[in-house]
């Protein structure tokens, strides 16, 4: 079951992943332009209503339907998208996220059935037109039926956090959201569930705390810190490049096997995060867009006029009670596994890798971003320091090249992996920052 959760929600964060720069680009025009921004401009904020109602939906139409099926998957996703974008009256993120990749399979089957069936100087007129009345029909369903629906169902969530809000609830979702994050359902939270409310709120009130309830960086600079203090061995010696990748580079994952070496540590991370949404909710923080990745510089990218202040404060209450919780944990407990073990729980390398002449290697993730990003240019060096002539790439789980030999992934996203690119090698890992599979990777590559 978990792991059919995780493929879900990466699957939904790999529709959005992609377009974080439109989602920037809008948040900096909403920060400057609407009458509470930084620069107010009439003219010029009338760009923030039609970005977040068609171009932003109608992008993740588009993701999800390429994913699916390539560009004619996405040219009828996103054709299929306008039909829910017209047919209700909030941004419809959800609706995209259904119908995109919905159509795309529908039309993949269509492909898939009349391959080989087609006579020859027909293929062109066959693929325009079924691309078109699939469209056509995706779209007035969507109009008509999906469009309404959704939004019945987003009023009903919106209502429900609403209540929340109101009762002073929320900070409990981080018993929730933080247990998760561990798992790797980070970016499905963010980008799946937390980012479209965001969107949301931000509409109405030009800003929205749930921008900061996955992204702040706070619970997991704790965990970090407590290991520098009470930690031993390679985790105590780790944690301050750590500190630097997760809090000043954004990249969450680094801090996840740490609380997995001590489960015990989740309770400090609740904690942590419980208590930064606490302090968001008194001080009324919130950001203008999703922050991506969760540095503490896209955080302050995105704080609205004025809003700064309340933001830093929040992330530093959520890391100075993680600290102090996960610091008792560490100091009263002998549970601490050797951070070695936690990241290397992988199989022996050894007589694995096929012998064929290696000339790219590939690291992929969701998006092709962040963690496979800091692993290719982790492996990159020692490939160069090595001598040899490979080339080391980071790509998204669905760009993967037919040409790589090798994919390195993690072990969550490896069957995905392989599906994408069955000529290559899988090489599963737990951790693509200072993992022990590259040393095994390049000396096996050397002999």
């Amino acid at each position: 079951m978990r792991e059919k959760i995780q493929v879900f929600g990466r699957f939904l964060s790999s529709m959005v992943m992609p377009n974080i720069g439109a989602f920037i680009a809008w948040g900096f025009i909403t920060a400057l332009f609407i009458p509470t921004g930084w620069t107010p401009n009439e003219n010029l904020a009338a760009l923030v209503g039609p970005m977040i109602v068609y171009l932003l939906p109608v992008l993740i139409g588009y993701t999800g339907g390429r994913i699916v099926h390539g560009t004619r998957g996405a040219v009828v996703g996103a054709v299929a998208t306008m039909g829910v974008i017209v047919g209700s009256s909030v941004p419809m993120f959800i609706g995209a996220m259904i119908v995109g990749p919905a159509t795309a399979w529908l039309m993949k089957k269509f492909d898939q059935a009349v391959e080989g069936k087609v006579p020859g100087g027909f293929e062109m007129l066959v693929n325009n037109f079924s691309l078109g009345l699939l469209g056509l029909g995706a779209a007035l369903v969507s109009y008509i039926v999906i469009g309404p629906t959704v939004q019945v169902g987003i009023d009903g969530v919106s209502a429900a956090v609403e209540s929340v809000v109101n009762a002073g609830l929320l900070p409990l979702v981080s018993i929730l959201v933080e247990p998760a994050k561990v798992l790797f359902l980070n970016n499905a939270l963010n980008h799946g569930i937390f980012g479209p409310l965001g969107v949301n709120e931000v509409a109405e009130a030009g800003k929205s705390i749930f921008f900061l309830i996955e992204t702040n960086p706070g619970p997991g600079l704790g965990i970090l810190v407590a290991y520098f203090v009470f930690g031993k061995g390679l985790s105590k010696q780790s944690a301050p490049g750590s500190m630097i990748i997760h809090f000043l580079g954004g990249i969450h994952e680094i801090y996840f096997p740490y609380v997995l070496m001590n489960p015990l540590l989740v309770l400090a991370v609740i904690a942590g995060g419980a208590a930064g949404v606490l302090t968001f909710s008194v001080l009324g923080a919130g950001l203008v867009a999703t922050p991506s990745p969760g540095s503490i510089f896209a955080l302050a990218a995105m704080a609205p006029r004025g809003g700064l202040l309340p933001v830093l404060i929040g992330i530093t209450v959520a890391a100075a009670v993680s600290f102090l919780v996960a610091a008792v944990i560490l100091k009263f407990t002998d549970k601490e596994a050797d951070l070695e073990v936690a990241k290397a729980q992988v199989k022996d390398l050894k007589g694995n890798l096929k012998q064929v002449a290696v000339k790219k290697i590939v690291f992929a993730c969701d998006a092709g971003m962040g963690s496979s990003a800091m692993g290719a240019t982790t492996l990159r060096k020692k490939v160069q320091a090595a001598g040899l002539d490979i080339e080391v790439i980071h790509k998204a789980i669905e760009d993967i090249p037919a040409d790589c030999q090798i994919v390195v992934t993690h072990e969550s996203l490896a069957g995905r992996a392989k599906a994408v690119a069955p000529q290559a090698e899988i090489v599963a890992i737990t951790n693509f920052v200072g993992a022990p599979e590259y040393d095994q990777i390049v000396a096996r590559l050397v002999k």
